[in-house]
């Protein structure tokens, strides 16, 4: 095979033993890679019913045919599993180094399941797969972590690993790559810690078999000019995404004190130009790309220093705006801290946000925390952070992420998420396409799941009005099929910028079957791609449906659909739901309570 090694490592972590599994050809090609193959193996390996903290639960690690390849961007793997935070499904992005030494292991997946009865680490060296013991490092920080098992494999390795977060179960802990690249959404990292698993380090010197070598080369390197040269990728070399605050804060849909309302008063403070101004040291970039989005940082003020990766967009989002702090020092910390514990920065800012405002309003008693917790204090928000890692005193609580904190007082709308998912960093009331996609996306409020802001917030490829509902269900489709192919094939959502959000429409699907067959030689076409792109994502649909998710779960916060935002041009909107979810039904070939229908299952050749 070519692409693919078309081999899957197996380990069982109850008997401590591993085996390799060969896939076939017409599966490889049916489901992709990455993001298709683990829900297709997550659901014929466990009961979409069983608990995400339990050993039945399967810890998928996947890699895409194009990761590690020539192809732009072509350096994501996936974690897919079931996940603690929501109770459904999730799938899980991070790039870095990692995926590309994950794939030259000759391996296109790893599955893990059951529990070791203490804390070990998965050591994969081409062909040499063995499970260490890990006590010695369980406790440890990421970086801590990292370089010490470097130093017992081999210092040119790579390593995923959890932190104190992920061994503690905390429902926001993420799984960390390269000390500061994080699948971070869902609770992955506490799948990881219930599983004993501290970390997976990979090494190899396999080479990705090519259908055509001197073809692929050829576009790839056409690709990474224009990708690498684009005016809208530009800004993310010169900022990162934190030049993102002033544009979604000047169309009011910059979340602010628990998305309360759309325009921070302090954004000046905590945007591109004041981060590259105080702690930037350099731009940087996931192995081989021609972006350069990452912001490499540090901090000397005193009581914040710290050096790292970040802060990005979001982080800026939900432990600055969201929690009404506009000190950019303190939430650069708070992002070095998420990253040494092992944490979702998203989740951990705006849990800490609804505690914030439920602390604001007299719901939760200030005795109870032993803090004032208010909007605005940095401070409070970074021991806040510390306190939700380690599962110290009301950090317990916040560690079960915002929904099951406010629940518990019996005031769950005050958790602004979707499926239990917190919210990213764009208002829907304002962008109305992101409510439909936070309300149908398949993991919940994610973004990463077809990010229509591209469109309707930075006008790429023209500017789509954000506030109107006409056509967005169709879209909405059209991008949340996008961006499967990107999570199966093995590329970062950066790359639709350039290609997907393209005034032609057929641009994307016509470039990704180009790459993919240079690569696989498996006589893809532009339809049969995108056909399999939807038979991943209603796959995904099943599993949720099974999981006990109904039609009532595809909504979003009392907030989102009752009470207007107040002022900038969106000023007056709520999202209009109830009128785009029937047609949303429509366009996906599902029927009026959100279950595929069985035309649309045979369409896509899924067993019912």
């Amino acid at each position: 095979m070519n692409g693919w090694y078309g081999k899957i490592l197996r380990v069982n972590l109850t008997n401590s033993t591993t085996s390799v599994e060969t896939v076939d050809p017409q599966f490889a090609k049916d489901y992709i890679g990455g993001r298709g193959w683990a829900i297709k193996c997550l659901m014929d390996g466990m009961d979409p019913k069983a608990d995400a903290l339990s050993p039945e639960n399967l810890l998928i690690f996947a890699a895409g045919p194009l990761t590690g390849s020539p192809a732009p961007t072509g350096n994501r793997y996936m974690v897919v599993t079931k996940s603690p935070l929501t109770g459904v499904l999730t799938n899980s992005n991070s790039g870095g180094d990692f995926p590309t030494w994950m794939k030259r292991t000759g391996f296109d997946m790893f599955i893990f399941e059951g529990r070791a009865e203490r804390p070990v680490y998965l050591w994969i060296n081409n062909d040499q797969v063995e499970i260490r013991s890990a006590e010695h490092i369980w406790g440890k920080q990421v970086p801590e972590t990292t370089d010490a098992l470097l130093a017992e494999t081999d210092g040119k390795a790579k390593v995923a690993c959890i932190g104190p977060a992920g061994e503690r179960l905390v429902k926001a802990a993420a799984i960390m790559n390269d000390k500061d690249r994080a699948a971070a959404r869902s609770g992955v990292g506490a799948v990881m810690g219930s599983k004993n698993l501290k970390a997976v380090v990979c090494q190899g010197t396999h080479q990705i078999g090519m259908a055509d070598r001197p073809g692929m080369k050829k576009l790839s390197q056409s690709m990474n000019q224009e990708v690498g040269h684009d005016s809208k990728t530009s800004v993310l070399r010169i900022y990162g995404t934190p030049y993102v605050p002033d544009v979604t804060n000047e169309l009011g849909i910059l979340p602010t004190r628990n998305f309360q309302t759309g325009r921070f008063e302090g954004v000046e403070k905590i945007n591109g130009p004041a981060l590259n101004e105080s702690f930037l040291i350099r731009p940087g970039a996931c192995f081989r790309c021609p972006i350069v989005c990452n912001r490499i940082t540090k901090v000397d003020a005193p009581g914040y220093e710290g050096e790292g990766e970040g802060p990005e967009y979001e982080s800026i989002g939900a432990l600055g705006s969201a929690c009404g702090v506009d000190n950019l020092a303190a939430i650069t910390k708070a992002n070095y801290l998420c990253n040494e514990y092992g944490m979702d920065t998203i989740t951990a800012g705006m849990t800490i946000a609804c505690a914030m405002e439920m602390c604001e309003a007299g719901i939760i008693p200030e005795e109870e925390i032993g803090y004032p917790l208010k909007f605005g204090d940095a401070d409070g928000m970074i021991e806040f952070v510390k306190k939700m890692a380690l599962r110290e005193g009301f950090g317990d609580k916040l560690a079960e992420g915002s929904y099951a904190l406010a629940e518990s007082y019996g005031r769950p709308e005050f958790s602004i998420s979707a499926k239990k998912l917190e919210f990213p960093g764009y208002d829907p009331r304002g962008a109305k396409g992101m409510g439909l996609l936070y309300a149908t996306s398949n993991i919940g409020a994610s973004h990463m799941s077809g990010d229509l802001a591209y469109a309707e917030v930075f006008g790429t490829p023209e500017k789509i009005d954000p506030l109107t509902i006409e056509n967005k269900p169709e879209l909405i489709k059209r991008f949340e099929d996008a961006f499967t192919l990107i999570d199966a094939s093995g590329l970062c959502v950066f790359l639709a910028v350039r290609y997907v959000f393209d005034k032609d429409v057929n641009l994307w699907p016509t470039r990704l079957t180009e790459l993919m067959n240079l690569t696989t030689g498996a006589d893809y076409t532009p339809a049969t791609l995108m056909q399999a792109a939807e038979r991943v994502f209603n796959l995904e649909r099943l599993f949720l449906l099974e999981a006990g998710v109904t039609k009532a779960d595809d909504t979003l916060p009392k907030r989102m659909l009752e009470e207007p935002l107040t002022e900038g041009p969106a000023a007056g909107q709520v999202v209009e739901l109830d009128e785009m979810l029937p047609r949303f039904y429509q366009v996906r070939g599902w029927d009026e309570n959100g279950v595929p229908t069985p035309e649309k299952l045979a369409e896509l050749g899924i067993s019912a």
